[in-house]
């Protein structure tokens, strides 16, 4: 689930990114129409198979780290609070979003991530860089302000 705050009147909507997926989330107060990839601020986007497409690919004009990792795997819980991080710091300049690889094996196969944390960064749908293994958040830093 993922809470989205409509531009229109302000109120947080909870929003099921499988259910999105086939059909456009509207504001439970006012019925404005929501944009489900929108993160709240400071948190990563939680992507999925379904979601891929829409919440990466369609996404235009501004990079997205897409953080490709596993709950039973170490580093890929160390570089939690980088991810957090940087998500926070964005200022909408890029968008961090987080790929579980166990339940997403589609998305993963489709991208051979063969060993966990892989960053896959994407720019106008297009994969643009890869980092593997445990990094500096300096280093993901780094790398996303050239794209931006």
């Amino acid at each position: 689930m993922t809470i989205v705050t409509c531009p229109n009147c302000g109120a947080k909507n909870r929003i099921d990114e499988s259910k999105a997926a086939q059909a456009q989330p509207k504001c439970g107060r006012c019925g404005k129409l929501l944009d489900a990839s929108a993160a709240p601020s400071g948190e990563p986007v939680i992507v999925t198979d379904s979601t891929f497409a829409r919440q990466v690919l369609s996404v235009k004009g501004k990079p997205i780290l897409v953080d490709c990792w596993a709950p039973w795997c170490g580093p890929c819980r160390m570089l939690e609070p980088t991810m957090k991080q940087l998500a926070a710091e964005s200022g909408g300049r890029y968008v961090i979003a987080k790929l579980n690889t166990d339940e997403n094996q589609r998305t993963a196969s489709e991208y051979r991530i063969d060993g966990i944390p892989t960053m896959l960064v994407f720019k106008d749908g297009q994969l643009v860089d890869k980092l593997v293994g445990l990094q500096p958040k300096q280093a993901i830093a780094s790398r996303l302000a050239a794209l931006v």
